[in-house]
């Protein structure tokens, strides 16, 4: 068995491109998160992850660069969590049910990715990503709605649900802010199923009654 002094001088082992590039963005997403995209810098990033400026520029050009790769991960992290969750139901009420619950827990267990989500900033092509976001969800939305309605009412259907989603979302977030309770908690839990359940029964009795118009 090595010895502390044997362990203490091991050298550590690099981790590969991928792994580190990895851990850039879960850092970089963090730091956003905590003080917004104009006020952070490459240096902040590189600082916080333990790595130098010049290698985190390896990886990504500007910061620029490295926002817009954490929007299209969020993105695909949600969709990703969106599709297991209707995947496990067959039944339209319980698909819309199990939705909703995967978003909410979501929310609570990726507090940094919403809050970056919530949190456009002063740049027109950096909040057009972030809207992207919510359109993926729409266009992820839209072909589960089972109604009788053309394609471009299910749309308009599927971004109505996600607005309402978001504007919920924003509300609840906003709660427990004021009352200076974390997001991550256990109770953040408990309320994230009832938040979902609530607007998971609101937006079924609407998608029920779905007719064709116009």
């Amino acid at each position: 068995m090595p010895s502390e002094t044997a362990r203490a001088t091991a050298p550590r082992r690099r981790l590969t491109a991928a792994r580190r590039r990895r851990q850039l963005i879960d850092v970089a997403l963090e730091t956003f998160a905590r003080t917004g995209y104009t006020a952070t810098t490459m240096e902040d990033i590189a600082t916080a992850a333990g790595v130098t400026k010049p290698l985190l520029y390896q990886h990504f050009a500007s910061k620029r660069a490295l926002y817009l790769e954490l929007i299209d991960d969020v993105t695909a992290r949600l969709i990703e969590v969106l599709g297991a969750a209707a995947l496990t139901e067959t039944n339209f009420r319980r698909r819309v049910e199990a939705g909703m619950l995967a978003y909410f827990t979501f929310t609570v267990e990726n507090p940094s990715a919403i809050r970056m989500l919530y949190d456009a900033p002063p740049d027109e092509e950096l909040a057009r990503g972030l809207r992207s976001i919510q359109d993926a969800i729409a266009d992820f939305v839209s072909p589960l709605i089972e109604a009788d309605i053309d394609d471009q009412h299910r749309r308009t259907l599927a971004v109505a649900v996600v607005g309402m989603t978001e504007g919920v979302t924003r509300q609840w977030l906003r709660q427990r802010q004021v009352r200076g309770v974390a997001t991550e908690d256990e109770a953040a839990e408990k309320e994230a199923v009832l938040v979902a359940e609530r607007v998971a029964d609101f937006a079924w009795s609407g998608l029920r009654g779905a007719r064709r118009i116009g």
